[in-house]
């Protein structure tokens, strides 16, 4: 049988969602509190990684038993188990083809930015930004990810399959008094992609950089890979859901 988990958290005391060794993970408490319920060991598949200090609003991942259970009741045992910062929201039976990073079809992100000098109830769930920023030139230099790019400048990561290709369908941004709120929906986004393109805008949105700036680094044939290196804080970003 196999089971889809849908999770909340928030990312602060984690160092990401995926199991590594000799840090703490959401993943590993997960599998952690599920092995116990079982008595075997549970092993988790999640959509796709979280950085650390990065939150979750819906996080998915599914796991395979051959143990029938009450999918309400092992909810419930599990949140009485897990720490605070982290929910199961529920469990379900899925066919056993499916797979929840490979089924995934788009993945929502938002990312807050606060501005305001400072803010002890959100600093760990938004970054401060005291400085004045360009709200239009922002969105103006967002607009510029939307589309088919390659995005090699705006990732840490080696390699990858697809050649750094990925499609963003929608940017919105929203102000709500001083909180920023911007919603990237792709089909897919890699290791800081997001916090790179969010730091980016605001070095344009703050005349650090010229727009041109973002589509010099969006060029595809480029002789070299030059990572950017205006990187946002981990506390603004937030995995809102997965599309199937």
């Amino acid at each position: 049988m196999k089971v889809l988990g849908i999770c909340s958290y928030k990312g602060t005391n984690y160092f990401g969602w995926q199991k590594q060794v000799g840090f703490i993970s959401v993943q590993e408490k997960i599998e952690e509190c599920l092995s116990k319920v079982y008595d075997t060991q549970i092993n988790i598949q999640g959509s796709g990684r979280t950085d650390a200090g990065v939150h979750a609003l819906k996080q998915y991942f599914h796991f395979v038993t051959d143990k029938e259970k009450d999918l309400k009741q092992l909810a419930y045992a599990l949140n009485k188990m897990l720490p605070d910062d982290i929910k199961i929201i529920s469990f379900t039976k899925v066919g056993d083809d499916f797979h929840a990073r490979y089924n995934a079809k788009a993945k929502i992100y938002e990312y807050r930015i606060l501005l305001t000098n400072k803010d002890p109830l959100s600093y760990d769930l938004a970054y401060i930004y005291p400085m004045d920023l360009n709200i239009d030139l922002f969105k103006e230099a967002l607009n510029k990810f939307v589309g088919t790019h390659n995005y090699q400048d705006f990732t840490s990561k080696e390699e990858d399959e697809g050649g750094f290709i990925r499609t963003i369908y929608n940017i919105d941004v929203v102000k709500e008094n001083d909180l920023l709120k911007v919603t990237f929906n792709g089909n897919g986004f890699m290791r800081y992609q997001i916090r790179n393109m969010i730091g980016s805008a605001i070095n344009v949105a703050s005349g650090k950089e010229p727009l041109e700036f973002i589509d010099n680094h969006l060029k595809v044939g480029k002789e070299k890979r030059e990572i950017i290196a205006y990187k946002a804080p981990a506390s603004g970003l937030y995995l809102v859901d997965v599309i199937y």
